[in-house]
């Protein structure tokens, strides 16, 4: 490869190694993950439609949910398709600028995602603690400055890292042993002391992704002992919701601080871990949203019939 005066380094391409070199299994995890990737499309925009187009769903508790499930939705096809293609051609090799591309967009919308459900922590928080004042302290001013403070705090995560990365020099070997580009794996192959690198990486990734997970695990452990002086109507409805928020922040925080909180040394269960948070999280949000709320389902089969009522002329 030749010289690349950007980054000052040989290296202008990666390899991704993938989950297995063993060709006969391509074939079956492009199946698998086809599938994976098509549920996951389906069920979180169709989460998004539900919320858009039902009036009884425009409250901020919802609104959050829309954009949680959009952000699934990104976040899945930031890594899915680029896998997809790889397993089918067999030639799984990226370019330094798509490298640092498709890093960019995974720690943006990985970094809106942790700080929505910060959001949406604090929600439940005010939902719970503060009912007659909620409209007041949620208003919709409030959500949409919320929301654009994840999504300018998610860019500036990215951002730094990024710009962490992109100076370091490249030399070889040019093999990432994933099947996307991660800060882990791409610190490995710089040819130069990266110690004081990783630790500032572990920082910003592992150790505030703990803290928040550590936070908002408090935070619910509050609601529920918040909730034993309400009415066990109203606490029925307020567990059903906070247990779906503590499942999705669960599946979300774990593996990313088994993958960040530590030194950036390579485990054998690091790719399922990748293969988790990555593509089978964003598929189960939807399902367990849903499974647990009458709110969402009742608007689902509204948008089930108002849909049947279109294409029923159609048919005739």
């Amino acid at each position: 490869m030749q010289l690349n005066a950007a980054n000052h380094s040989q290296v202008t391409g990666f390899v991704l190694l993938g989950l297995s070199q063993a060709w006969e299994l391509w074939f079956l995890f492009f199946i698998v993950f086809s599938i994976v990737y098509i549920m996951t499309v389906t069920g979180n925009l169709l989460i998004v439609a539900i919320v858009t187009s039902d009036p009884c769903l425009h409250t901020t508790m919802y609104f959050l949910l829309g954009n949680l499930s959009f952000l699934d939705f990104c976040y899945s096809s930031i890594t899915a398709p680029r896998m997809l293609g790889d397993l089918l051609s067999g030639n799984a090799i990226i370019s330094f600028g798509g490298c640092l591309t498709q890093l960019f967009f995974f720690h943006f919308i990985g970094g809106i995602k942790i700080l929505v459900l910060t959001v949406m922590a604090y929600d439940r928080y005010v939902a719970i603690s503060q009912t007659l004042r909620y409209t007041l302290i949620m208003s919709r001013t409030v959500c949409g400055l919320l929301m654009a403070a994840s999504w300018v705090g998610g860019f500036v995560h990215s951002v730094v890292q990024v710009g962490l990365t992109i100076e370091l020099p490249f030399c070889g070997p040019d093999e990432l042993d994933n099947f996307y580009c991660d800060v882990p794996q791409l610190i490995k192959l710089a040819c130069t002391d990266t110690f004081v690198l990783e630790l500032l990486m572990v920082s910003n990734n592992g150790l505030v992704t703990l803290m928040c997970f550590l936070v908002l695990l408090g935070s619910y452990t509050a609601l529920l002992v918040m909730l034993q002086s309400h009415s066990r109507e109203s606490r029925s409805k307020a567990l059903s919701t906070c247990a779906s928020h503590i499942a999705v922040v669960t599946l979300i925080f774990v593996p990313c601080v088994y993958i960040y909180a530590r030194p950036f040394q390579t485990f054998p269960m690091d790719k399922l871990v990748s293969v988790l948070y990555t593509m089978v999280t964003p598929m189960l949000n939807p399902a367990i949203y849903t499974l647990r709320n009458k709110e969402v389902i009742m608007a689902m089969k509204k948008l089930w019939r108002r849909q049947k009522d279109l294409l029923g002329p159609l048919e005739h």
